[in-house]
Order: structure tokens, then C-alpha cells, then sequence
């Protein structure tokens, strides 16, 4: 273990504003880290964990659950990003995160090391008369977890872009597209897309149908395919910040922007991270037995785009859901279901307050998901619990540090006064422009469509 202050800061930071090294802007975030009481730590498991605590502490301890890491390095965490902890530490915010003992799909070690730092914290600082579990990604998975199975352990929670969905769910979302890409632009491409052995499988599986998009996004009948792929996970129009605004109809600058979603689906989570997952679950852990490609095209977001791509390549798109839904389907592994369920699906069944917040333009973990959470909420009798926010920005956890504290915040008041208020947009952007003005508040008034295929503990049949 490791201790230390940061109390040299200050005096370090004046010196170069004087000298006209640093702006004023870093000077103030500097100086966010002065007295700050540094613990880094190892838990019997071997995760290690970090702790800051402000010498003017506020009696609030948030507890952050990182997001998918796929090693080998595997650092703690206890902050998204740099400038949202030093906003926070300078509020006087203790903030604590563990690595997690494995990388990857590592929810059964993440959990239990999460709680363990939050002992380890008492044990050191003395009891926290508010605890809050927050995380993003991955992270708001691991969260989620904790609030359902853990509540005794904390006040509230907050996941920020989260795997809400659930682990079953996820894997079936992850599969659709996959699967509608080889079928219809490769149906004699012998690649897994399940069951996949090792990562030098899981490499070549991803350059072989990576290779075939980019081949197929050359003519109209591909783009159009690759659309409709891309229209079953979900794949926003909008989804890197880098990437212009299309138009409401401009379809062919829609469908460009997914392709590169499909792309970056492909390189990471359709193939790497599902044979990591598969390794820890045992097997196969999603299917499409039973599925009917043209009802989740029809309850898709962008299924517009799709039907208007399919006109313009003058290709039937009856008959390429025809196709989808005659192909030799990807049945499950009960075992790996099972483990995959007990381990990363949830019941709905909230006994504190938690606060989901999605950017609307998330290709990774499509806002969607946000709806999965709300079904099995709402079917669980936990409805007033919980509540959602949006962003209108595009990429995966592309939140400002604003945004965030607004969030934060908001969960905060609603833990002290005993009911929600201020959830609306325009009280979540006045929150984050006094909380930190400098960064972007980007609220807004959204409604996601339904989840594709949603899978709660409570009801898993509805997603066979």
C-alpha cells in the first residue's frame, strides 16, 4: 500500500501560472488535487484499487465501476476521465475503484472487488455517510449489479451509457448483425460466429467479414445490406463526434457513418470480446432460433433508412428478410445461458434510486438498451426508482464532465429530499453549467425505441 498528499500542488501550479506555463483553466483543475489524501491498494484477489479523499471531505464516497478493459494492463480505476475527478475532488468527493482481478467479462470478480474496496475504504477513512456505486459501459453493468443484489451496500446508483440490458441480451443483439452480414454478403464464408475457440479464431473470423463489408459497401445492393445489418443492433446514423450530422433523409450519409459502426463492431465486440465472454461462460451463450428478422426490423430506429436504400439499390427487401429468416439459424448452450444469466442478466427489482443516462448516438451500446432496462423495471414494481436521461451527442460515453456532475446530482438530491426532481432536460443543463461551464450540457426530451430482443431474470422467455 501506498500513501501520500498532494498538497505540494498548489504551490507548484502558482509558480507556472506566474511564469505563464500553464492557463487559468489548468491552474483551476490542478489545484482540484491539492490535499488530497492518495490510497493505492491490493485486495486478497489481487485487484488493486485507488482512493483520493479530499482533506475537506463531504462525507460522500462514489464508488466507480470501469468499463471493459481487454488487457493485459489492467490499472484501478475510481474516475471516468481526468477533469470529472478533479471537479470532483475540489467538491470534496471521495472517490475509490478497483481494477477487478481479471479483464474482461469479469462481472463475478468485479463485483466482489468493488465491495471489497469499499471496505477497505471504511476501514482506513472511517464510514461514509453516503455511498453512491456509479460506473460507465461495462461499468454501468457492474453497477446495476450491485444495486440489484448489494443495495445494502450503498445509497444509490448512477450508470452512465451501461450495458443495462444484461448480459443475455447483449450477446443476442451483438449476434443479429453478424449473422445478417454473412448471410446476405457472404453465405459461403466459413467463419464462426459463435463457439469461437481462441483469439487467432476470433482475428481471422473478424478480417475475413471485415474484409467482405468493405468490399460489399461499393455497390448500392451492399450498402443497402449493410444497412439492414447494422438497423438490427440498432447502429445509430450519428455515432462518432468526428462524424457530420446527416440530414433527416440524407440516407446514403447515414448509412456511410454506420458503416464504419459496423466496422468497429466487427474489430471488437462481435468476435474478441464475445470469444472471452464465451470462455468464461463456457459456451455459446445467445441464439436466433425463433427469431423473425422482419419484426425487429420493423421495431428497429432506423428502419426508414433501410427500407429507403433497398428502393434505391432497386433490391426487395422482403426477399432478403425471407432469406434471414429461411437461413440455418445459431442455437445456444444452456449451460453458458444459464451462467450468463445468473451472472450479468437482472430481475428489474430496484430497492434504491438509480439514475441511467445514454447518449443518443451510442453504436457500441445503443440507447436502446435504456429501454430493456425500463421493461424489466416497470414489470418488476420498482417503476418509481428509477429514472433516464439523455444526451444529444454522438459516440460511446462521450459525456462532458458537466454532464456528468448534472447527473450526479441530480441522483444526490434525489437521496436527500426523497423524491425525484429536476430530471427534465432543462433542469439537467442548468445543473451542469453550474457545475462546470466550460464543458458542453446537452440534455434532451427522448423516447428510445424498444430493445430487439430483451432478456430480464424475471422474463426470460420473451427474448427466445
Amino acid at each position: 500500500m501506498r500513501t501520500g498528499t498532494r498538497g505540494r500542488t498548489a504551490f507548484v501550479t502558482a509558480v507556472l501560472l506566474a511564469a505563464g506555463v500553464l492557463p487559468a483553466s489548468a491552474a483551476s483543475a490542478a489545484s482540484a488535487v491539492a490535499d488530497v489524501s492518495h490510497v493505492d491498494g491490493r485486495l486478497p484477489s489481487g485487484a488493486t484499487y485507488v482512493m483520493d479523499v479530499p482533506a475537506d471531505w463531504n462525507g460522500t464516497v462514489l464508488l466507480f465501476s470501469h468499463g471493459y478493459a481487454t488487457g493485459p494492463a489492467n490499472p484501478a480505476q475510481n474516475a471516468p476521465d481526468e477533469a470529472t475527478k478533479n471537479l470532483l475532488l475540489e467538491k470534496g468527493y471521495a472517490l475509490v475503484g478497483s481494477s477487478y482481478a481479471t479483464t474482461g467479462w469479469a462481472v463475478t470478480d468485479a463485483v466482489p472487488d468493488q465491495l471489497a474496496t469499499l471496505t477497505a475504504f471504511t476501514d482506513r477513512f472511517g464510514a461514509a455517510s453516503r455511498t453512491v456505486a456509479w460506473g460507465r459501459s461495462y461499468g454501468g453493468l457492474v453497477t446495476t449489479a450491485i444495486a440489484e443484489r448489494h443495495p445494502e451496500r450503498i445509497d444509490g446508483s448512477l450508470s452512465l451509457c451501461g450495458l443495462v440490458q444484461g448480459g443475455v441480451a447483449n450477446w443476442n443483439s451483438t449476434l443479429d448483425p453478424v449473422f445478417a452480414l454473412r448471410t446476405l454478403l457472404a453465405p459461403d464464408l466459413d467463419v464462426p460466429l459463435v463457439d469461437i475457440p481462441d483469439r487467432a479464431a476470433a482475428d481471422d473470423a473478424a478480417n475475413a467479414l471485415t474484409s467482405v463489408v468493405d468490399e460489399a459497401q461499393s455497390t448500392a445492393a451492399g450498402r443497402a445490406r449493410i444497412a439492414l445489418a447494422a438497423a438490427l443492433h440498432n447502429i445509430p446514423v450519428w455515432n462518432q463526434p468526428s462524424q457530420p450530422r446527416p440530414a433527416a433523409t440524407d440516407w446514403d450519409a447515414q448509412q456511410a457513418n454506420q458503416y464504419e459502426a459496423v466496422k468497429g463492431l466487427l474489430k471488437v465486440a462481435a468476435f474478441h470480446r464475445r470469444q472471452e465472454a464465451e470462455a468464461r461462460a463456457g459456451g455459446n451463450m445467445s441464439w436466433n432460433t425463433g427469431v423473425d428478422y422482419a419484426r425487429l426490423l420493423s421495431r428497429s430506429s432506423v428502419r426508414k433508412e433501410v427500407t429507403e436504400l433497398y428502393r434505391k439499390a432497386g433490391l426487395p427487401l422482403r426477399a432478403d428478410l425471407a432469406a434471414l429468416n429461411r437461413a440455418p439459424r445459431v442455437g445456444a448452450d444452456p449451460d453458458a445461458v444459464a451462467w450468463m444469466s445468473r451472472t450479468s442478466s437482472f430481475t428489474g427489482e430496484l430497492t434504491k434510486p438509480q439514475l441511467s443516462v445514454h447518449t443518443v448516438g451510442d453504436a457500441l451500446v445503443p440507447v436502446q438498451t435504456e429501454s430493456a432496462l425500463r421493461r424489466a423495471v416497470s414489470a418488476a414494481g420498482s417503476s418509481a426508482l428509477l429514472r433516464q436521461a439523455y444526451t444529444d451527442n454522438a459516440g460511446h460515453c462521450t459525456f462532458s464532465p458537466a454532464e456528468q456532475l448534472a447527473a450526479l446530482h441530480t441522483l444526490e438530491d434525489r437521496l436527500t429530499t426523497g423524491g425525484w426532481r429536476g430530471t427534465d432536460p432543462a433542469s439537467l443543463n442548468s445543473r451542469a453549467r453550474a457545475a462546470d461551464p466550460s464543458t458542453p450540457a446537452r440534455y434532451v426530451t427522448y423516447r428510445p425505441t424498444p430493445y430487439p430482443r430483451p432478456y430480464d431474470l424475471a422474463h426470460p422467455a420473451d427474448g427466445r
